[in-house]
């Protein structure tokens, strides 16, 4: 059961993306009135939480009147501070880059602004986004709005907590570890990573790499289907961009999903390590999911050589891109990074074309599983959020972690076989955090995968309204 919350930010911060967008259409609230509701709240609670570091008051200003007619109408989102904004200070969290200012928009920015997107400010990420605790030396910490004490994930840890407090009524993120995942899970809102080319282009640098992709967060999934909406489309700047689907994402989900088969796999069949509490609420969820309409099979294939293929693809993308700043940016990087940086760089040919095509194989056991149910349900983390001072978690279950991406092992599986996947809030453990759900879903199954998601989020009637930060911590000490 949802804690006892309240929220008093202004009462237009309180309402779905969905909501606010039929009301800009309709012209009964204008994009100026959302700027200054989006700045009034970001000031209540950025002491607390330190979600919004950069905020962009005069350029959101400046953009409300142009907005209106467009799909988004001017609703305010947060930008993730890997992502490049004109003008904006944009950091990727890293001292090297303390001072760049873009003088271009990444073309998700630029499509987002055109759809009618304003854009509130930049939201916090580890350093060049490595990592499953929100934190870097520029701007510190990012806190769970539910507890104060404890971390918000990562590495759209920043976007999980302007949702999840009202900030903002849409926020951008990204993907290669659970990086949406993770921070939807702990803050309890709605992280979507899509297919490759669904949602914009991945790198710059890297436009062929599908293992770090873009995606939407919100607080339900009918608001991250109109998110994902605004991102689809072609655009022949990214090679592996795909065509908006015929059928708005949007209108997909809130359609009859008619009968749904969801295997369930609590550990991925010995894969990784679950506390207790946590697969007790997943298990339970299941169980209440259970209906004439709805089948819920305990399942999972076998997942052969799925960490070294994962490691080996991760490693690689990191050498390639953080690996190949200049050397005053690398010269700040986080021991963490670094060490994933050097993993990159002693791969042998041999170990990419093992990982290549030890990720053919498991794409084809999951596209083959896949026939039989509608997605693979399974938990986001093996545990609950931690305490924000710690990087990442010791031991899962009683079993050590050997490194900061070890205890992620939950998000490996639909990265290395680029299937959609999402994190959708199922509950809360019994000191009230909350705690998310995993679906994966069909290849290029977004639409399929968010009719599922609809289905289980009205099952479980869970509220998904904003809160007040509960502050378990000095708040002069971000």
């Amino acid at each position: 059961m949802r804690p006892d919350t309240s929220f008093s930010g202004p009462d237009l911060c309180a309402l779905s993306a969905t909501e606010v967008v039929n009301l800009l259409r309709k012209g009964a609230v204008s994009a100026a009135e959302l700027v200054e509701a989006s700045l009034t709240r970001i000031a209540q609670v950025e002491p607390a939480v330190n979600a919004t570091v950069t905020v962009c008051a005069d350029r959101a200003r400046e953009a409300a009147p142009k907005a209106a007619g467009t799909d988004l109408g001017g609703l305010p989102i947060g930008i993730k501070d890997l992502t490049p904004v004109a003008g904006v200070l944009t950091t990727m969290g890293t001292q090297g880059l303390k001072r760049n200012y873009p003088l271009a928009s990444d073309p998700l920015v630029l499509r987002l602004e055109e759809r009618g997107a304003i854009v509130m400010g930049k939201t916090n990420t580890p350093e060049m986004g490595a990592g499953g605790n929100t934190f870097n030396a520029i701007f510190g910490r990012t806190r769970n709005p539910w507890n104060t004490a404890r971390n918000a994930g990562g590495s759209s840890g920043g976007a999980a907590v302007s949702l999840a407090t009202g900030e903002v009524w849409l926020s951008h993120g990204s993907d290669l570890a659970g990086s949406l995942r993770t921070p939807a899970s702990f803050c309890g809102v709605v992280g979507f990573r899509p297919s490759p080319g669904i949602a914009g282009g991945g790198p710059a640098a890297m436009g062929f790499a599908n293992e770090g992709l873009q995606g939407p967060m919100a607080r339900n999934v009918a608001d991250c289907a109109l998110f994902l909406d605004a991102m689809a489309g072609y655009e022949p700047i990214w090679p592996l961009s795909m065509p908006a689907p015929p059928t708005p994402f949007a209108k997909a989900a809130a359609q009859d999903p008619g009968p749904i088969r969801i295997a369930f796999a609590p550990d991925l069949g010995g894969f990784a390590p679950v506390e207790s509490d946590i697969a007790d609420l997943l298990s339970d969820a299941m169980t209440r999911l259970q209906s004439p309409t709805c089948t819920v099979e305990d399942a999972c294939p076998d997942l052969p050589g799925l960490e070294k293929t994962y490691r080996a693809l991760r490693a690689f993308f990191w050498a390639a891109l953080p690996g190949d700043a200049p050397d005053f940016v690398q010269g700040f990087y986080k021991p963490t990074l670094a060490q994933n940086i050097a993993e990159g760089r002693a791969l042998s040919a041999q170990d990419i074309a093992d990982a290549q095509l030890n990720r053919s194989a498991l794409y084809d056991r999951m596209q083959q599983f896949l026939t039989r149910y509608d997605v693979l349900a399974c938990p986001v983390t093996g545990v609950a959020p931690g305490p924000v001072e710690e990087e990442f978690p010791r031991t899962v279950a009683g079993v050590p972690t050997t490194d900061y991406i070890d205890w992620l092992r939950f998000s490996f599986l639909a990265t290395t076989t680029t299937l959609p996947s999402m994190s959708l809030p199922v509950g809360f453990t019994p000191d009230g955090l909350p705690v998310g759900v995993q679906l994966i879903g069909r290849p290029r199954g977004e639409a399929r995968l968010l009719q599922v998601a609809q289905h289980i989020e009205t099952a479980l009637a869970l509220p998904s309204s904003p809160i007040d930060p509960i502050l378990r911590h000095d708040i002069a000490q971000p």
